[in-house]
């Protein structure tokens, strides 16, 4: 569990640090003020010359202060130099060499000044370097020539560099060295060998500089070895010996120190600097280092190995690490030791620094500036930049060494001092300044802050405040009581009010109040006491399969009024919540888990206030890592040992490993299982067969999986010699009646032992006991011809290679090509069991006459009809076998009432013999199969009725059916009845006793053998209440028919009404009269209508009557369609027709005929009568 800490904002943000009653504060910015430095460049200031410099100083002060510098204790003038400028309102030198100017011009020591009328600020003197990456020198390297075994040092010495650069050495293929106990780089940069070995000169060697600020890389002309030796490093037992240097020659020597030189040394370091001492060691073999401290132990905490042990590093150090350390350097042959003394000095560091100094009036104070160091450093104290020995005499200031007193300090006494301390090894310069000001309490911080904490924490309540002299503070509760100090409460110097351990009546008003002889100053702060979050269901440690799926539960308990948030870290960094993971509010889910999930997760549940954390460690059982280097050793005639370093197990134990091999003669490329091993093994001795290119392969298996295979080992090839085996699987059979195949399974690689495999295949009658017959074979089979049919052979087949033939291998029997049954079983007597089985009997055939290996006797028969009249039957032939020399049988799943034939035949391996006579029989009448679809349907409550069809199969005269029926209601059921019914009915009607019951309703056929299988169904279940028997189907019953026939007959009548009435004593406006030119006789109207209603029964001029009555339309017919009106309506709103007497005014009057013919008034009545 962890806590998080406050929120920053708990604390007030201008927190008051109160040392002391007369130690520094914070004055406020409104306040006139000296000034105070409150940024600058660090002391060795470190530039990229391709840059422009920039030199930082910034201060504060009221009034703002000005600036000026000094360039190595001269004044700069910077308005003379037009590439330096000063920023505004600040003192930060920039140095712009854009339009040119050498950056090295402007190297040296700066200090910044900053000035208003009450005093004097300094920075620190700035020294300025230009960094420098100077190009190494040119130089020719001649081969460096070193006997094996012998030390050898390689010495970089880059040129100098500010900073100094970092040291790397590379192979002239870019490839960093590869670096370990023997061959190493020293920290000056040299790479060092403690003894040559011969594969040292498989590449060269070059040094190469990394410079921080310019980033770039130097780098030395390459180092060439030639190592003289004895022996070729291709001899493969001195490569596999295990004393590389005796077995090579390499004389053993002591070891001896490269560096440093000698048994004794010293080294200064500083204090809080890191202490790097170095032993390097030659020998053969080569030496091991161990660390020790003369009188005590190594510090723990600070001491860490470097370099393979070749250096110790103690960090921080301080003055209790002086003292002796000796390395000591070992091998077998013996071991040295060096010692060295270590002093630690120290630059200047604070004991006490001087802090600002605020006073009223009259008042007395001090400032103090107290620093140690090695050796103990002077202090000098300086007031606004100038030594204080040649400041006017002060009456009201006493120096006393590190110490200054001031007493009765007037508004005069204002001032900047500086305190400057140093030894041999650095400096240190503090600013403090004086003010006396004569200022009321005043409150800094915002009034009425809400602040809310956590129950049982530990809180502090701020009240930032000012005044001069400094006020005293109290803090009351709830506007009443008294000072709050003491118990749970405590009052700190700086005002703030600490509560040790909230509890719920803390909650409450806090007011504080500040007072000085100028008056008083309060504020108050609202306190909210809230519950604590936890996690009362934390997760816990699982370990987990991959790809199984992994919940971790966390469940929160917090305040209510604070917003939650759940969130979850994996190895204490923020989870990304991907695909495979689901979080909830209470738990976080991983499916198929991987690998990479593994880890710590914790669950981190906070509000605004406080949180509350819970770790688990999922730990994933994965497949294993493959295995790596494999080594081939203790090479043999038929064994090596292979040995391999086992791969991560990925938290599941390895419990076996599986050695594996592939060989590149007869199946190059395919691996072959060769042994396996227990998981605790890392080296077996592998048994080899001869002549056979061996390359082996690693796969671990734990309890998760197998590993991916290891990387190949190198090649190992055994010497041959004569097969030790034969092939095995021998078989002679024959493919036809005439011949015989001998096939046997080919050798594999681990057996073949030598070049040109092959094999000798022998063959001879068994009876006649002639000569062998043999043949050399390369493949996998031999076919031996003109054999007699069906007669046993001896067979053998013997491997041989280019180093002799393998054992005398044992005989097989193996039979020619066999041929077709000659004769057929005798005496075929069938007898009927029942209406669907018979028992078959027969005689034997002579063993002669099968000609080949008797497989069994086999039964043919068929349906030929069936003894029920114009019933069509299939006569498919169907079989029956009967396996082995057997003399009878059965034959089942005939079809009743029936005839069948039958005939048998004898088969071996080349197929059927010749049938047998044909047998007949009949079988007996036999139960007929279920009634087809069967179905159960309810018209009414009052009656079911009941359809089914004829069955399938009647398997006999059918003599009727049988019902069985009764009603049920959930548990209850009623009294079984019984129907019988002629063969010819398939219909029946059910009348219902009780409304409410469903029925279950079983049907069968019978013949005179008895009834045969039933099918079951269930009447449906009975509608509601609301159902009767007035609910029959209406559109059937009579009265509904009548009715609606004569409210078809009404309508009809009333629509030849309308028609007629509408067309009589119109009067339809006539927009064109071209196209229907109007008669003498037309009573014309002076509105431009005319009245038809006396020509009911005469066609309208210029139109034609049909002899249907219909009347052609004119060219100047016109139709709704064209106005846009749709081809639907041909009426106008009262009902007439218009399209006779309108015309088109868009279209041409050729196109009259073209548009769709329309039914006059006169037609409609005509088609409606």
């Amino acid at each position: 569990m962890a806590r998080q800490p406050p929120p920053p904002w708990v604390h007030a943000a201008f927190l008051l640090c109160l040392l002391s009653l007369g130690g520094a504060i914070e004055i406020p910015m409104d306040l006139t003020q000296p000034p105070t430095i409150t940024k600058q460049s660090v002391k060795d200031h470190i530039v990229d010359p391709r840059d422009n410099i920039l030199i930082e100083c910034e201060a504060k002060g009221n009034p703002a202060p000005s600036f000026h510098w000094t360039r190595n204790s001269r004044f700069f003038n910077i308005a003379k130099d037009p590439r330096v400028s000063m920023r505004r309102r600040s003192g930060t030198l920039v140095i712009d060499f854009r339009s040119g100017g050498r950056p090295e011009e402007y190297e040296g020591e700066y200090q910044c000044f900053a000035r208003n009328k009450f005093g004097t600020a300094l920075s620190n003197r700035i020294r300025l370097q230009v960094s420098k990456s100077p190009l190494w020198p040119k130089e020719n390297l001649d081969p460096v020539v070193v006997q094996e075994g012998a030390p050898l040092t390689l010495q970089c010495n880059p040129p100098p560099g500010l900073p100094s650069p970092v040291i790397f050495w590379m192979s002239s293929s870019m490839e960093p060295i590869t670096q370990d106990k023997r061959v190493s780089q020293g920290h000056n940069g040299d790479l060092y060998f403690s003894n040559v070995m011969l594969q040292d000169m498989q590449t060269d060697y070059s040094c190469n500089a990394r410079f921080h600020f310019t980033h770039t890389i130097q780098q030395k002309n390459p180092f060439t070895l030639k190592v003289l030796t004895n022996h070729p490093y291709n001899d493969s037992s001195l490569r596999n010996h295990p004393d590389m240097y005796s077995a090579r020659g390499v004389a053993e020597r002591t070891p001896s120190f490269m560096y440093p030189q000698g048994t004794a040394s010293s080294q200064m370091v500083l204090r809080g600097m890191d202490l790097l001492l170095e032993c390097i060691a030659s020998g053969v073999p080569t030496p091991d280092i161990a660390w020790y401290k003369k009188g005590g132990d190594l510090p723990s905490d600070k001491a860490k190995f470097e370099n393979f042990n070749k250096a110790l590093r103690i960090t921080n150090v301080s003055e209790e690490d002086s003292g002796e350390y000796f390395c000591l350097a070992s091998n077998k042959m013996g071991s040295i030791r060096h010692t060295i003394s270590v002093r630690v000095k120290a630059a200047p560091y604070w004991l006490d620094e001087p802090k600002n100094l605020i006073l009223a009036p009259g008042e007395d104070g001090r400032l103090v500036c107290r620093a140690n160091g090695n050796p103990k450093p002077t202090v000098q104290w300086m007031v606004n930049g100038e030594p204080l020995q040649l400041a006017p005499p002060n009456p009201n200031r006493e120096v006393a060494g590190d110490t200054i007193i001031f007493r009765d300090t007037q508004i005069s006494s204002r001032a900047v001092y500086q305190c400057n301390t140093s030894n041999e090894h650095g400096y240190l310069l503090a600013n403090a300044f004086v003010s006396v000001l004569d200022v009321p309490p005043r409150m800094l911080s915002p009034r009425n802050q809400l602040i809310r904490v956590i129950l049982y924490n530990r809180t502090r309540l701020d009240c930032p405040f000012f005044g001069s002299p400094i006020p005293t503070l109290r803090w009351f509760k709830n506007g009443q009581g008294s000072n709050l100090d003491g118990g749970n409460y405590h009052v700190y110097e700086n005002g703030s009010l600490e509560i040790k351990m909230i509890r719920k009546e803390d909650q409450g008003i806090y007011t504080c109040v500040a007072t000085n002889i100028l008056g008083k100053a309060e504020n108050q702060v609202r306190l909210e006491v809230k519950d604590p979050t936890r996690i009362y269901r934390m997760p816990e440690d699982q370990v987990a399969k991959r790809g199984t799926t992994v919940q971790l539960e966390c469940r929160v308990k917090h305040d209510p009024s604070l917003k939650l948030t759940v969130s979850w870290l994996k190895d204490d960094e923020p989870l990304y919540i991907g695909n495979r993971m689901k979080k909830e509010d209470d738990s976080l889910t991983i499916f198929g888990v991987a690998e990479r999930d593994q880890g710590s997760y914790t669950c981190v549940a906070s509000t605004e206030l406080d949180q509350d954390l819970a770790k688990a460690y999922l730990t994933v059982l994965g497949r294993p890592d493959r295995p790596r280097d494999l080594e081939l050793t203790d090479l043999a005639e038929r064994s090596v040992r292979l040995t391999w370093i086992p791969g991560d197990a990925n938290n599941s134990p390895i419990t076996d490993y599986v050695v594996q091999f592939e060989e590149d003669q007869f199946q190059p490329g395919v691996w072959h299982d060769h042994s396996k091993y227990p998981g605790s093994v890392n080296s077996a001795v592998l048994r080899l067969s001869p002549y056979v290119n061996y390359q082996f392969r690693v796969i671990a298996i734990n309890e998760v999986g197998s590993s991916h295979p290891s990387l190949p080992s190198e090649r190992y090839r055994t010497s041959g010699a004569p097969p030790e085996s034969n092939p095995g699987d021998v078989k002679g059979e024959g493919t036809r009646k005439n011949n015989m195949e001998i096939t046997w399974t080919p050798m594999n690689a681990t057996s073949a032992f030598g070049p040109n495999l092959r094999y000798i295949v022998k063959w001879r009658r068994r009876e006649t006991r002639e000569a062998w017959n043999n043949v050399t074979v390369w493949g996998s089979r031999y076919v031996v011809g003109q054999t007699p049919v069906y007669v046993p052979y001896e067979i053998r087949v013997q491997a041989e290679n280019d180093f002799g033939k393998g054992p005398e291998p044992e005989s097989v029997i193996g039979y020619s090509g066999e041929d077709y049954p000659r004769a057929a079983p005798t005496e075929v007597k069938v007898r009927v069991m029942n209406s669907t089985a018979i028992s078959l009997q027969w005689n034997r055939v002579y063993s002669d006459t099968v000609q080949g290996q008797l497989r069994e006797y086999r039964a043919y028969y068929w349906r030929e009809s069936s003894l029920l009249k114009n019933l069509w039957v299939s006569q498919k032939r169907q079989q029956a076998s009967f396996p082995g020399d057997r003399l009878r049988g059965m034959v089942s799943r005939l079809f009743p009432y029936s005839n069948y034939k039958l005939e048998m035949v004898v088969v071996n391996g080349r197929g059927d013999g010749p049938r047998s006579e044909t047998k007949e029989f009949t079988t007996p009448e036999g139960v007929p199969s279920a009634p087809r679809r069967f179905r159960v349907r309810q018209p009414n409550l009052e009656t079911i009725n009941l359809e089914w069809d004829h069955p399938e199969h009647p398997n006999g005269i059918m003599i009727g059916y049988t019902l069985k029926y009764v009603a049920f209601n959930g548990t209850k059921v009623g009294k079984q009845i019984v129907e019988n019914f002629s063969p010819n009915q398939t219909k029946f009607t059910v009348q219902r006793t009780d409304p409410v019951s469903r029925y279950r309703f079983t049907l069968s056929a019978r013949t005179q053998v008895g009834s045969g299988e039933a099918v079951t169904e269930e009447s449906p279940a009975p509608p509601n209440e609301a159902y009767t028997n007035n609910q029959a189907d209406i559109a059937t019953q009579g009265w509904f028919i009548g009715l609606m026939c004569a409210i078809a007959l009404l309508v009809l009548i009333l629509l030849i009404v309308c028609f007629i009435k509408r067309s009589r004593g119109g009067k339809y406006p006539v927009r064109e009269k071209k196209d229907v030119p109007l008669g003498p006789e037309d009573p014309k109207e002076e509105d431009g209508s005319f009245d038809y209603s006396d020509e009911d029964n005469k066609p309208l001029q210029g139109s034609q009557t049909s002899l249907d009555g219909t009347i052609k339309q004119q060219e100047s017919d016109d139709s709704l369609v064209d106005y846009g009106e749709g081809g639907e309506g041909q009426f106008n709103e009262d009902g007439s027709f218009i399209g006779q007497y309108t015309v088109k005014k868009d279209k041409e009057e050729t196109e009259g005929n073209e548009s769709s013919e329309a039914t006059s008034p006169v037609n409609a009545i005509y088609s409606l009568a």
